[in-house]
């Protein structure tokens, strides 16, 4: 265990670019924070000085749906508070409204008020091979398929809903809705409709409280990240972040893979920005255009842009690698 909580500093660490606590005296709740990118992002806003409170639903002596052992939102805050934040783990069914209500109560309670707002709740890996890729929506069993509108969409309306009057407090408040795809990507079919749905839900919800923040100072940001190393993807190929490359032979595309630290480092860097509602309220945008923005690099020093690729070469057409987009 130790071991692998300096792996993930360090990996967190690597490459960390800009003033050092730009954070400092934030309040940042980071909403589905067990694993993947959701952890990294309530690192990051931690290493970058802000007081992270971090949710989810797999804790060490409970596991969700999900079914993984490994990743616990008790370490995700020790993670945060070892980055140099304060990491608060508030263990969170985000569907339950009474839990996400006491959640707001005891948020207003300790600080006051909230400025940042990453609503990455998800946790429906488990339900896609089963029972979506590859099977037209009357295929879709219909509980599976209504499940995933549950953790894709309603947990994303619900934390929204509850949570905001504690954001527009604050003096620049941000409200980041983290995505599969952006609005231009996701102009094609997501190959199911529930997912489909699912996926398309948090981007309109970004851009319709982008104009009600508006008048508060505030920005909302629909984020993507690409072709996401999480824990779980990394297990479904075998693979370890060490040695990810290995998986390449079984899917190509995974050569353009991501590891969660991009898209952290790019929406600290955002949460930074004094800026930032004026060049990015109520847009859809991804892991990539952020960081080309904010000169934020992935772990091994490449700025991958997996959108890009998909629209130029894997539907474009256009002779290309993913190495090439890296």
């Amino acid at each position: 265990m130790e071991n692998e909580e300096k792996t993930k500093q360090s990996a967190g660490r690597a490459g960390h670019e800009g003033p050092a606590r730009p954070l400092a005296g934030r309040i940042a709740l980071v909403a589905g924070a067990t694993r993947g990118a959701g952890r990294a992002q309530a690192v990051e806003l931690g290493r970058a000085g802000a007081t992270v409170y971090v949710t989810g639903r797999t804790t060490r002596t409970r596991v969700s749906e999900v079914g993984r052992t490994t990743e616990t939102i008790e370490e995700s805050a020790e993670l945060v508070t070892a980055a140099g934040g304060t990491g608060i783990a508030v263990p969170t069914d985000h569907l339950d409204e009474q839990q996400v209500r006491a959640l707001a109560e005891r948020i207003d309670r300790e600080r006051g008020r909230l400025d940042i707002l990453v609503n990455d709740l998800w946790g429906g890996e488990h339900l896609l091979a089963r029972s979506v890729f590859g099977k037209k929506s009357w295929e879709t069993p219909l509980a599976d398929g209504l499940r995933i509108l549950e953790l894709g969409a309603r947990s994303h309306v619900i934390t929204a809903a509850l949570l905001l009057p504690l954001l527009i407090r604050s003096d620049a408040p941000l409200h980041v809705e983290v995505t599969d795809g952006t609005a231009h990507f996701n102009r094609r079919y997501r190959e199911n409709m529930y997912y489909d749905l699912a996926k398309n839900a948090p981007i309109r919800l970004a851009f319709g409280l982008g104009q009600e923040l508006a008048e508060y100072g505030g920005a909302a940001v629909a984020v993507s990240p690409g072709f996401l190393r999480s824990e779980q993807m990394l297990a479904h190929f075998g693979v370890t972040e060490e040695n990810w490359r290995d998986a390449i032979a079984r899917d190509p595309a995974f050569a353009i893979a991501e590891s969660p630290w991009f898209l952290a480092r790019a929406v600290a860097a955002l949460a930074a920005d004094p800026d930032r509602a004026e060049r990015w309220n109520g847009r859809s945008t991804s892991s990539s255009e952020l960081a080309k923005a904010y000169g934020v690099r992935d772990v091994d020093g490449s700025r991958p842009d997996v959108w890009a690729y998909f629209e130029d070469v894997v539907y474009g057409g256009r002779d290309g690698s993913a190495e090439d987009y890296r």
